[in-house]
């Protein structure tokens, strides 16, 4: 079976030396060869012994650090010949390296930043447009039910037994029917559905019976409870509609 060993997270040679100069505080512009090359090649040495294959930039590197080291070592060129008898200016042989660190450099701190704004932006979440309309509905809703209290739902109420008490003939046959409230909201919502608009509060009274007439009174509000109707009043004092909503209906 084949393993694949990535030790310490190094990406190349150049990553390897950048961690070197930052381990020992190494100014990246003047960088001792020598303390380098032998902290390089105790880590190439070190791969080598835990049996990792080596890639071959790692093995370039090495040679190209000893190169370096090399050079530095030999004795500076004077040219006698020179009335003043200064140095010939000969090129650094560490600045091609130097260059390529600090290239390597800008590139890495580059890539952090776009690694930490890639974490930034993973905490976000987005999705597509939504029709939102409902909502609306559901804000209108909040609203009316802010208008129309319970104390405007009672005043309603007694206003309501007092017109049906004065339409209620002198003589009349009682008779006891027992409605329950779940038939009677069904009822009323069958009518707001089939009637497609705002309906009087009153219209939903037809039958002056008071037995009716709580049965009826006590199915609206279990509506507006359930978010199934809707009631609105204008202004104080004035009449109140009902309409279909059906916003938590049951079925």
């Amino acid at each position: 079976m084949e393993y694949n060993v990535k030790v310490d997270a190094f990406e190349g040679p150049l990553d390897l030396l950048l961690h070197l100069i930052n381990r020992f505080e190494i100014d990246i512009y003047d960088i001792p060869v020598a303390k380098i090359t032998e902290q390089y090649m105790s880590y190439v040495h070190a791969m080598n012994e835990l049996h990792l294959d080596v890639a071959s930039e790692y093995l370039v590197m090495a040679a190209t650090l000893l190169a370096i080291k090399s050079k530095m070592l030999l004795p500076k060129y004077e040219d006698d010949t020179l009335d003043d008898m200064t140095e010939l200016e000969e090129e650094d042989p560490r600045e091609e390296l130097m260059q390529r660190l600090i290239e390597y450099r800008k590139y890495k701190e580059a890539a952090q930043e776009l690694k930490r704004m890639e974490e930034g932006r993973g905490q976000y979440y987005t999705k597509a447009p939504s029709n939102l309309n409902h909502l609306a509905a559901e804000v209108q809703l909040e609203n009316n039910e802010l208008d129309v209290t319970l104390y405007d739902m009672l005043s309603a109420f007694q206003k309501l037994l007092k017109r049906k008490q004065m339409q209620k003939p002198l003589k009349t046959t009682v008779t006891r029917q027992e409605i329950p409230i779940e038939q009677r909201m069904e009822e009323i919502l069958y009518e707001l559905k089939t009637f497609e608009g705002k309906k009087r509060f009153y219209d939903l009274f037809p039958n002056p019976e008071r037995e009716y007439v709580v049965v009826t009174f006590l199915a609206v509000l279990e509506l507006m409870k359930h978010n199934q109707v809707i009631v609105e009043q204008q202004d104080n004092f004035k009449e109140l509609y009902v309409s279909y909503y059906g916003g938590n209906e049951k079925g």
